[in-house]
């Protein structure tokens, strides 16, 4: 994996699935994180190859609910990210999808209430030696690219501090969300803060936070200094924000991802739970369209309410 001049989407939750991913390289990203999952739930699954649909599936053992699912098209540039508290826990989970993923990344950055109370996410930010413990025996232990995305602590010297010691590591590239654990998305991501942790690092800073045009990769990058941006809730209303030439209409985006769900068989909570944000983002959920969305209960009464029966069906008969 390379980490300099590239644009990359970020992990979100529900959000960054296989289509969600496959839907923003298509536009431009280089590289994809998929959403962040748990090591605990991740060592109950098992692989599956799915012939149907040509993917790699990680299914909840003894069950057909995905957990992950990957395919050939983004193997040299999907990014499996991890939710973790425990060094061996952690390489035990990484094993099972090291093969099949371009790099594995640590979650050091999640404020929920949820990862934090399970001393996962941003509750490592202040375990300097288990974040120590965690990257080192991944990197003895596996081939695969190895990396961890962090917050800004409460303190600049803090925050630098950290990065330097999370560098000594030998992971390829760190990045960084310019916003503190306490910080919500509506707060300013503070930019001059990640280019306190580029001037201190030789390796590649990837920078995130506040990136909601093309425009802005550029911007974020003249003023961190940071080698690639990060984009999160900017590609998630439109994917195409990784496009050079301008935006595609949010319409015709969200009608594409919906033919990709349709196409690589997406958890239909996760489908809705997308279209929402992108609904709630340009329009209202109370509105028809919204409503419409809710009382969807499978993929045929998506691909319904978008005018895609025609395809649903091609789809599924063409599957082997």
């Amino acid at each position: 994996m390379e980490y300099r001049d590239k644009l990359v989407l970020a992990p979100m939750v529900r959000v960054g699935t296989l289509p969600f991913r496959l839907l923003a390289a298509e536009y431009g990203a280089d590289i994809m994180y998929g959403e962040e999952i748990i090591d605990h739930k991740f060592l109950k699954c098992e692989r599956v190859t799915n012939e149907s649909l040509g993917t790699t599936d990680f299914l909840e053992r003894g069950t057909d609910n995905v957990v992950f699912r990957t395919c050939p098209q983004e193997r040299d540039r999907v990014v499996f990210q991890m939710g973790t508290s425990d060094a061996v826990r952690a390489l035990k989970a990484a094993q099972l999808v090291c093969n099949d993923v371009a790099a594995i990344d640590i979650n050091m950055g999640c404020p929920k209430s949820f990862s934090l109370s399970g001393g996962m996410g941003a509750a490592l930010l202040s375990k300097p030696e288990l974040i120590h413990d965690i990257l080192t025996t991944l990197r003895r232990n596996l081939d695969t690219t190895v990396t961890c995305k962090i917050r800004l602590l409460n303190a600049r010297h803090d925050t630098v501090e950290l990065a330097r010691r999370i560098e000594k590591t030998g992971v390829p590239a760190l990045a960084v969300h310019g916003r503190k654990v306490k910080d919500r998305p509506r707060d300013p991501a503070k930019w001059d803060e990640i280019a306190d942790v580029v001037s201190a690092l030789s390796i590649p800073v990837i920078a995130n936070g506040d990136v909601f045009q093309y425009e802005d990769f550029k911007r974020i990058k003249d003023v961190t200094g940071a080698a690639s941006v990060m984009v999160a809730r900017g590609a998630m209303w439109n994917a195409s924000i990784f496009c050079p030439k301008g935006k595609t209409p949010w319409e015709d985006v969200k009608r594409e991802y919906v033919r990709k769900s349709i196409l690589w068989d997406n958890d239909l909570k996760s489908t809705k739970q997308t279209i929402k944000e992108i609904i709630m983002h340009y329009s209202c959920l109370e509105l028809p369209e919204g409503k419409g969305v809710n009382k969807c209960d499978t993929a045929a009464d998506l691909a319904k309410l978008y005018g895609e029966e025609e395809y649903y069906n091609f789809v599924l008969s063409n599957r082997n």
